[in-house]
């Protein structure tokens, strides 16, 4: 997925487009990819909280898998937790690591 795609999928979960809710900051989030379109890209998961950080989990191809497991579900919040709970300070720690990839908004 391209950054710019991503950013998109950003933008449209601050306009309230979000897939599904799945509670705990875990949000579902269908992506174009490929000049597909979104009917033909992928699903993803992302740690969310709005107006302050977004987080790309998980991604699945619809055709790969239809959801993650109640288990898979349970760990991505506790994950989600984690992520949002990160200071600027431990977010530029880990970007600096190669723990986490920033996508930087082109505008």
């Amino acid at each position: 997925m391209s950054d710019d795609a991503l950013q998109i999928a950003v933008d449209e979960m601050e306009r309230g487009l979000i897939d599904a809710d799945l509670g705990g900051h875990v949000v579902k989030k269908r992506v174009a990819v490929g000049g597909r379109g979104k009917r033909g890209g992928v699903r993803t998961l992302l740690a969310y909280k709005s107006g302050d950080k977004a987080f790309f989990i998980y991604g699945f191809a619809k055709n790969a898998r239809a959801n993650v497991s109640t288990d898979e579900l349970k760990a991505l919040k506790h994950l989600a937790k984690e992520l949002m709970n990160y200071s600027d300070k431990t977010l530029t720690k880990a970007i600096q690591h190669g723990a986490l990839i920033e996508v930087e908004d082109n505008e």
